[in-house]
């Protein structure tokens, strides 16, 4: 009995896990999860950066309501902040309201003007955009290169059981363990990418129609020479002061 303990003592400890997978996968493994990585910290690098770019537009909107009580769109403007989306947008009416008149040909006012805030709404929808893609692309293709570290697992542990004579599981644990090591990390990438998008391009379609509604205010309002003017709640009175 003793001598049966000490030679399942000095009998050798094979070591599984994350580190000693990718050592026994070689440059390939290390290479896939070296990706992987760069995918993960892309898609959040997005994700934060175009939350707050979206929150900084949503919270500029709150100053379109004392826009509208000014008694003009450039006294207006000058309380929006600037370098806003709100802003761009106003300016971009003002300047083709102003170009109107230099044109030779005639052009109608209304089309010339609509057609600018048009280009100017784009130009800001599609800056919010920017980064969406790459979250769309690592969603749809960090899952593959899940399964192509998986593959490669499986294909080394193959190998191992040919060489070996035998399917024993020190053979064949550490490769599979690689195998579905990617694949869960492809799937732990792929996840938070897919929703990161879907709820980024929600908040973008919630921007794209302020911005909507914004211009045919605007374009209304120019093309009446100001009477046109949205309904905007009154700005309400301080209470007085309590008597001593």
């Amino acid at each position: 009995m003793i001598i049966e303990l000490l030679a399942a003592g000095a009998a050798p400890q094979n070591k599984f896990g994350f580190v000693e997978a990718m050592e026994q996968g070689g440059l390939i493994a290390q290479s896939i999860f070296s990706v992987l990585v760069i995918m993960s910290v892309g898609s959040f690098y997005i994700l934060i950066t175009k939350f707050l770019e979206q929150k900084k537009v949503m919270g500029q909107y709150s100053q379109i309501s004392a826009f509208w009580r000014s008694n003009s769109l450039k006294e207006g403007a000058a309380k929006l902040e600037k370098n806003s989306a709100w802003r761009q947008m106003v300016d971009d009416g003002l300047d083709a309201q102003e170009n109107h008149s230099k044109m030779a040909n005639s052009l109608e006012a209304h089309d010339w003007m609509h057609g600018s805030l048009a280009r100017s709404e784009a130009s800001i929808n599609t800056k919010l955009a920017g980064g969406l893609p790459f979250l769309a692309s690592v969603g749809a293709t960090s899952p593959f290169v899940g399964l192509l570290g998986t593959v490669i697992g499986i294909y080394r542990a193959l190998i191992n059981i040919g060489l070996a004579g035998s399917a024993s599981i020190d053979k064949v644990a550490g490769p599979v363990g690689e195998a579905l090591i990617m694949t869960a990390i492809g799937l732990l990438v792929a996840v938070p990418a897919v929703l990161s998008y879907n709820w980024l391009q929600a908040r973008n379609k919630k921007i794209a129609e302020l911005l909507s509604g914004f211009a045919t205010d605007l374009l209304a309002n120019m093309n009446s020479n100001g009477a046109v003017k949205p309904a905007v709640a009154p700005v309400a009175a301080k209470a007085p002061a309590p008597k001593a």
